[in-house]
């Protein structure tokens, strides 16, 4: 290759921009899917050429600082390379200045590859790693600004002290894993990838190989596919996790750390102070594994332009679905432990005033046995057909007890915010226990979830008849969580004994 480095730099440039215009068409031409392999193929050529120029350049750089001279060895001195233009938006000079991260900005973040790990401290690796994960999510495609918000929000503040989150990010968000990834979609066995997505595809696989010791195996999700993030990223439908504590989990337990109201003392000046220490407890929730399967037709597979947004519409859908009964009555034994579960049998399940009678005074008894400091953030919880009886306790509104604001906003009973669990009890049987409310504060009913949710796809579904081929394809999938109460005194539920 003939080219200079700024003909090189140039180059870089214009084959960028075609591919980002590329990248913004809705669906892409058998000669655009070509072109954008050909330009990919050249863009890494080019690279490696500018690449093998400033390596010259430094070695030259450097055989010219310590050439001996008649007065001895000249003196080494440290060159802190070019400055940045802020034209084009790249960092330092990476040769003479490898660990340079001005405004976290990378020419490809995903390179792992320009990462120097010799002779540095393990900390600053991990430094720029995330640096590079949040530059990632910047660039990654496939998501809009809300997922790249959650991604952001997930790094940062979970994030382990090796990096796990900004390595799964790195490996799975990348164009080339994506495009891999959708390859692998649409045709499982017979999907041809370019050198570009090979490799991105099998580091992707040794990371999770390394990483994920208690998956049995499957494919990475593409990390902006992952209803984890998308959970996050947008308004979620189970109106549990909308209150609840959402925290996420790099290994199989995740271990807090919760307590009650610091205590503080009135002390005489001069005086010993008093012991004011808080008691600690350090709630642990175990990681449990969910798995499913989704369906589809191989004409629907041709017909759908964009075939991640259905992948990741199904996968989120799915996962709420499964979630919402463990959120309630999960039992806690191979399944998140539901918050009526958590709650059975403990202090803060209160008795109804009449047996196989629900009334307005066990409402008011509820409300007014929940601490103040829990009651000022608390929400209800309850079955649908719960709260119509609760409408008809007052028919003439003289006690306020019901409250609809409209225009969006959601309905309050008693003042506090009212959510829905149709798999709480909604209706009395006399037979047996009624656990019909929840009143609580439930930031300390803490639901763990686990990245890094794997899929394995399978090209051919059978007829359970006569085995013969049913025409479609599937994807199963399998992603890791966990709930459970972390403090049981912040809530009250009624049992309609």
């Amino acid at each position: 290759m003939e080219l200079s480095h700024s003909q090189a730099v140039i180059r870089l440039k214009d084959i960028k921009e075609e591919l980002e215009r590329l990248e913004a068409k809705d669906e892409l031409t058998v000669e655009d899917e070509q072109s954008f392999d050909e330009l990919t193929r050249e863009f890494g050529e080019v690279d490696n050429h500018r690449r093998q120029l400033e390596r010259k350049a430094a070695i030259e750089r450097v055989r010219a600082a310590t050439k001996t001279t008649e007065r001895g060895p000249a003196a080494l001195r440290v060159e802190r390379g070019t400055h940045a233009n802020p034209a084009d938006g790249y960092d330092l000079d990476p040769i003479l200045n490898p660990d340079s991260v001005e405004d976290c900005r990378f020419r490809n973040p995903w390179d792992l590859g320009e990462v120097r790990q010799w002779g540095r401290d393990p900390d600053a690796v991990n430094t720029e790693l995330r640096a590079r994960a949040v530059d990632a999510l910047k660039k990654m495609p496939g998501a809009n600004d809300r997922i790249r918000e959650a991604g952001t929000k997930i790094l940062e503040r979970w994030d382990d002290r090796n990096s796990y989150i900004a390595k799964l990010i790195l490996h799975t968000s990348s164009p080339a894993y994506m495009r891999a990834w959708c390859k692998k979609a649409r045709d499982p066995q017979g999907a041809e990838f370019t050198q570009e997505e090979r490799v991105a595809w099998q580091q992707a696989e040794a990371f999770r190989a390394m990483s994920l010791t208690d998956s049995a195996g499957g494919y990475l999700v593409p990390f902006q596919l992952d209803p984890t993030v998308i959970i996050t990223g947008d308004i979620s439908v189970s109106e549990i996790r909308q209150v609840a504590r959402q925290v996420v989990a790099t290994g199989d337990v995740w271990n807090g750390v919760s307590s009650g109201a610091v205590s503080w003392s009135w002390d005489a000046e001069g005086s010993e102070v008093s012991d004011d220490a808080t008691a600690f407890a350090q709630p642990s929730i175990p990681i449990y594994t969910a798995r499913g399967f989704v369906p589809i037709s191989m004409e629907a597979l041709q017909d759908e332009a964009n075939v991640t947004a259905t992948v990741a519409e199904l996968l989120a859908e799915g996962r709420t679905d499964l979630e919402a009964a463990a959120f309630v009555t999960g039992s806690g034994s191979g399944q998140p432990t539901g918050i009526v579960t958590a709650l059975t049998g403990t202090a803060s399940e209160v008795s109804s005033a009449t047996t196989d009678v629900f009334a307005v005074e066990d409402v008011y008894a509820l409300h007014g046995g929940l601490g103040s400091r829990y009651r000022r953030m608390a929400s209800w919880l309850g079955n649908t057909l719960i709260y119509n009886l609760v409408r008809q306790f007052d028919t003439a509104g003289g006690a306020s007890l019901w409250t609809t604001l409209g225009d969006g906003t959601p309905e309050r009973l008693l003042g506090k915010q009212v959510l829905e669990a149709e798999d709480m009890d909604g209706v009395i049987n006399a037979t047996q226990d009624n656990r019909t409310l929840v009143l609580g504060d439930f930031r300390n009913y803490v639901i763990a979830d686990r990245v890094g949710m794997t899929v394995e796809f399978i090209p051919h579904l059978f007829h359970t008849s006569n085995n013969r081929p049913s025409g479609q394809r599937g994807w199963f999938a399998s992603y890791r969580t966990g709930a459970d109460s972390v403090n049981d005194g912040a809530f009250r539920m009624l049992n309609v004994t």
